[in-house]
């Protein structure tokens, strides 16, 4: 049996709020296997993205421990938790948060200038760039390299996010209510663009979405209510 490319194991989230602690997760176990699509769902306020933060290293778990390739990292060197996060995490989110001032390009290679040193990045710029600009292309924005956010419609900008999220090459991507922001017919092409990008390359997808339907097409559906993981059915 394979060994999940990242789990949560008996994970809690609490924040203060002056003299009262709030809890959001409430002792969560969720295992992602390699290659595996699946989708979380619940109510606002069910601790779902806060989860996906905490798997991504964005935030650290009050208790419990999270572990990529059955390893536990968050008792791991800072320097050490972010380059496993640049490394091994890609997330896509639904408000894109890109750079204004930088081209889709620029936006796409700062994936690669944050997760490496400044000499590091500069030995192999060329190379990073070729990457960069064939992900633009695999996205469809080919032809959109030098144009800036706000000359881009809201498609084209998670295109752009899709993009910046592959470029590390990671084994996961985390992406939280990524259509939320779009209308129906863009959402959809995002949504295909993301699938098979997900097949083609054996990505492990954790996806927060309120969409029945896009739940549907995943491997799994886990619901969270009350920051705790309700049920999780057995992959078809």
């Amino acid at each position: 049996m394979s060994t999940p490319v990242l789990a949560a194991a008996n994970v809690t989230k609490s924040y203060r709020l002056g003299k009262r602690e709030i809890p959001v997760l409430r002792g969560v176990d969720l295992a992602l296997m390699p290659g595996e699509r699946v989708a979380l769902l619940g109510a606002s306020g069910a601790g779902k993205s806060t989860l996906l933060h905490v798997l991504g290293l964005l935030d650290a778990p009050t208790s419990g421990q999270v572990l990529f390739d059955g390893r536990p990292v968050h008792d791991l060197p800072v320097a050490e938790r972010a380059r496993l996060r640049h490394e091994h995490t890609g997330f896509v989110f639904q408000f894109y948060h890109l750079i204004p001032e930088l081209t889709a390009l620029q936006n796409v290679l700062l994936a690669r200038m944050m997760a490496t040193s400044t000499l590091a990045y500069w030995r192999t710029r060329g190379a990073a760039r070729a990457a960069a600009m064939d992900l633009l292309a695999q996205v469809g924005l080919q032809d959109r390299l030098h144009h800036r956010p706000s000359e881009l419609s809201g498609g084209e900008r998670q295109r752009v996010a899709i993009a910046r999220a592959l470029l590390a090459e990671p084994k996961v991507v985390l992406a939280d209510e990524p259509t939320g922001n779009l209308d129906s017919a863009t959402a959809a092409g995002v949504v295909e663009l993301m699938f098979s990008i997900q097949q083609q390359r054996g990505l492990a997808f954790l996806l927060v979405t309120h969409n029945e339907d896009l739940a549907r097409r995943c491997d799994r559906i886990v619901r969270m209510r009350d920051g705790v993981v309700q049920g999780e059915p057995a992959r078809t």
